[in-house]
């Protein structure tokens, strides 16, 4: 098969090292790509915003399977393009996207078909918001209701904070994501990402994972895209994972299907868990990032026969063939991520570290210049490995991290403190 993959970060690194070791893999691209993404795939670089273009290169290279990585083309309706040209595809339509695009809609269906989520109110003005928060007290949660890459969630402890998220939002920091705002109830709990894979009607759960939100050690700082995690997440017992196919996702996927927006893809399933129930916090239309790299470290090849069974609505038929290992992914950031940070600083030591199914550095934000590889981004390198334990996966993924030369970025010392 010849598989184009779009998008250029962590996420799209794994997904082609996963792809690439499958046999039916003949020809491989990803797009744009990304130094690391380079050294294992041809890069090629297009809109992929633009659906007739990722259709017109898909054409022109005779690709068999498209992969969309990052939630900005489904939304954009790439996948619908596609999928009218006859190229089979992995990803949701734009109208079933809007489960990441639109909290307010996602909110929606789970008031149709009862999923256990936190109380919420839609506001398109900041008066009417602001009176609201008052109202309600802190802590309390402020979503922007658009695509926010990651940015466009305040989890405001304080009301003071509320407030300045709101005024934030509808003052234009986010764009247009921030034009309708959703206020919720704050859920307390540990938080667990579930990923399923749908093809429209059947349901097949591909791995838990957890990710670290906050930049500092201890789960302190702002929030940012994720600054490490790991799989399996052992808050998600098998008891849980069963209450959450039957109570939030079977239903979201039938609701989807009812308004005739059928699921395809995979879809991440954000849970806040108490008490041994969970609610949903949120969907992704997308393989989280950094949790990507851990799943596909464990996956392996196996990954691509998925997707395809996937893409092609065979998934009843599918199955997952686990390792009973872990795999833990620590991010490098820029210094200064998530706020201001430098481009252009070169990162050493890289060609001297192990490449195979227990150790691998994805390339996130990084570019080839002069022959070395320097940061392009906030979030730069997923430093991801595998072992027996948990604790063996840690030992393994700092050893590595240590053995990077890269003064100007950093990372948390503590990924997978929950479980450890």
């Amino acid at each position: 098969m010849n598989i184009l993959v779009l998008g250029s970060g962590g996420r799209e690194h794994s997904l082609a090292w996963a792809i690439k070791q499958n046999p039916k893999c003949d020809r491989l691209i990803v797009a744009p790509g990304n130094a690391g993404i380079a050294m294992l795939a041809e890069c090629a670089d297009i809109d992929i915003l633009d659906g007739a273009a990722v259709v017109g290169f898909a054409e022109e290279n005779a690709i068999d399977f498209v992969v969309i990585g990052p939630e900005a083309p489904l939304a954009a309706g790439v996948a619908d393009a596609l999928r009218a040209a006859g190229i089979l595809t992995f990803g949701p339509s734009a109208a079933a996207a809007k489960l990441e695009a639109s909290k307010a809609f996602t909110k929606e269906i789970c008031d149709a078909c009862g999923a256990p989520t936190a109380a919420w109110a839609r506001f398109t003005d900041a008066a009417p918001a602001l009176d609201y928060v008052r109202k309600m007290g802190a802590p309390i949660v402020v979503k922007a209701d658009g695509l926010a890459a990651g940015k466009g969630v305040v989890v405001a402890m304080t009301l003071a904070e509320a407030e300045a998220a709101i005024s934030d939002m509808f003052g234009g920091s986010l764009g247009a994501a921030g034009t309708e705002v959703v206020i919720e109830e704050f859920m307390a709990g540990e938080e667990a990402s579930f990923f399923v894979l749908c093809d429209g009607a059947s349901v097949l759960p591909v791995g838990t994972a957890q990710d670290h939100k906050r930049v500092g050690d201890g789960d302190t700082g702002p929030n940012t895209g994720g600054m490490g995690a790991y799989s399996p997440a052992p808050v998600l017992t098998d008891a849980i994972v069963e209450q959450v196919l039957a109570e939030i996702v079977r239903p979201t996927v039938a609701e989807m299907a009812r308004r005739g927006a059928p699921y395809q893809g995979v879809l991440y399933v954000g849970l806040m868990i108490e008490h041994g129930h969970a609610r949903l916090v949120e969907y992704n239309v997308r393989f989280g990032d950094p949790e990507c790299q851990v799943l596909m470290m464990r996956l392996g090849a196996q990954a691509l026969d998925l997707l395809q069974a996937c893409a092609e609505g065979r998934l009843a038929g599918a199955r997952v063939n686990w390792a009973e290992d872990h795999a833990l992914s620590v991010v490098m950031a820029a210094k200064g991520y998530p706020g201001g940070y430098a481009k252009g600083s070169v990162i050493g030591g890289l060609d001297a570290l192990p490449e195979d199914s227990f150790n691998m550095v994805f390339h996130a934000g990084t570019a080839a210049r002069e022959g070395q590889i320097v940061a392009n981004g906030g979030r730069v390198l997923n430093v991801t490995t595998r072992g027996a334990s948990l604790a063996e996966a840690r030992t393994r993924a700092y050893a590595m991290v240590d053995a990077i030369d890269w003064p100007e970025g950093f990372c948390r010392r503590d990924i997978g403190w929950r479980a450890l």
